[in-house]
């Protein structure tokens, strides 16, 4: 399931219907991964329990930002995240201590706000180079999620709807998700990457 959608703008790439209903496919799965985003304490509950100080969190009427450091991570120095809600996305620049192969990572969650804000992911990821061209992740640990009692069917649908309108927007936009956010009444603002490795734009 995954791959560039090239010319697909308009038309769905990924189909509940198609998923394969016999069997699992040959894949290790975990359940959701939840995580925890406490604006006032100023930390971050990643998936393994870890809590994670966070140098700024944003809130405006339509999602929260987050910017933190990403210590003892081989590849990862530094990471800023928007929760949108209503789009059910998390959209996401990473810093690596190497270059990285895309400039966005789009998360497909389920998103609680309150004073805690709460994700859980629903498996299915985007990648995409900045003008260039985008590639979903995970399809396959989508449908073993579903086959494994991880994930309801609901939940899957919403993951599968959610990802085909988020690639089929970005890649009417020419593959810039700022511009595509904008237009769909997400302003989304970037702080500075402290490690200067921002890209064009």
């Amino acid at each position: 399931m995954s791959g560039h959608d090239g010319g697909m703008a308009g038309n769905p790439i990924l189909s509940y219907r198609s998923m394969p209903s016999a069997r699992a496919p040959h894949v290790d799965v975990h359940p959701p991964k939840v995580e925890l985003f406490d604006v006032q304490a100023l930390t971050n509950t990643d998936p393994k329990g870890i809590v994670r100080a966070v140098d700024a969190y944003r809130l405006t009427d339509f999602g929260l930002y987050m910017a933190r450091p990403v210590p003892g991570h081989p590849q990862l120095a530094y990471f800023r995240s928007w929760l949108l809600p209503e789009l059910g996305l998390r959209v996401s620049r990473w810093t690596g201590h190497e270059p990285l192969d895309h400039d966005y990572y789009i998360d497909v969650v389920d998103i609680q706000p309150g004073d805690v804000w709460r994700t859980k992911d629903l498996y299915l990821d985007i990648l995409v180079r900045t003008g260039h061209d985008q590639r979903v992740l995970d399809g396959d640990e989508l449908v073993a999620g579903v086959l494994a009692g991880h994930l309801d069917q609901g939940a899957a649908i919403r993951a599968l709807e959610r990802t085909n309108a988020a690639v089929d927007g970005i890649a009417r936009h020419g593959y810039h998700p700022d511009a595509w956010l904008a237009a769909t009444g997400y302003p989304i603002e970037w702080s500075q990457d402290p490690f200067g490795c921002d890209r064009p734009q």
